[in-house]
């Protein structure tokens, strides 16, 4: 089995998507329920200014990452791939929420080899400095941005990703599908490296 460089993004991907949804509908005394998230611009959905998101983010950010669901067969699926291949995660989060990044994949048993807090979402050049052959995501904007830079994207299906996607972004319902695609494409490598010897 040929040893792959696979990029993990968190929010949305190893977590619930919808996880900051009952604090947010708290603050705000709003109603929204996860049918009705169709954009990654969460201050729009809510129908709030930017600014005001911003603040309640910075007030209860860490407590809702920290308290976010994990998605059903993460844990089980990349602790599977760790056996075989590298595991790097990959976010857009800003590093004061390093700690919490950290203490949420430890308190799920998430193996991984390194983690990236970049504070942007422009993941590209950190893509190409870990030679990415799979990028896991759920942000569509990501996906585009990755996939035209060359690269193959494993997107995770949301209500807020369903654009067009082109040949090198492939849209996935569970992780399950992800284990399956990411496996036979490492052995299919493999076969062809020997072949070549």
């Amino acid at each position: 089995m040929k040893r792959l460089n696979i990029c993990i993004d968190i929010d949305g991907t190893v977590t619930d998507p919808y996880y900051w949804l009952p604090r947010a509908n708290d603050y705000f005394g709003r109603k929204v329920k996860p049918q009705d998230v169709t954009s990654y611009k969460i201050h729009e959905i809510l129908g709030v200014e930017a600014k005001e998101y911003d603040e309640f983010y910075r007030r209860f950010g860490p407590m809702i990452h920290l308290e976010s669901k994990i998605r059903d067969g993460v844990q089980e699926v990349i602790s599977e791939l760790f056996k075989n291949h590298l595991i790097h995660f990959v976010t857009a989060r800003d590093e004061k929420m390093r700690y919490v990044s950290l203490e949420w994949l430890k308190k799920h048993r998430i193996p991984m080899d390194s983690i990236s807090i970049l504070g942007n979402p422009n993941k590209i050049r950190k893509a190409q400095e870990l030679n990415s052959d799979f990028f896991i995501e759920d942000s569509y904007d990501n996906a585009i941005q990755l996939a035209n830079a060359g690269f193959e994207i494993l997107l995770i299906d949301c209500t807020y990703n369903r654009g067009p996607i082109p040949p090198n972004v492939t849209r996935l319902y569970n992780w399950n599908q992800i284990y399956r695609i990411i496996t036979k494409r490492s052995e299919i490598l493999e076969t062809q490296n020997k072949k070549a010897m």
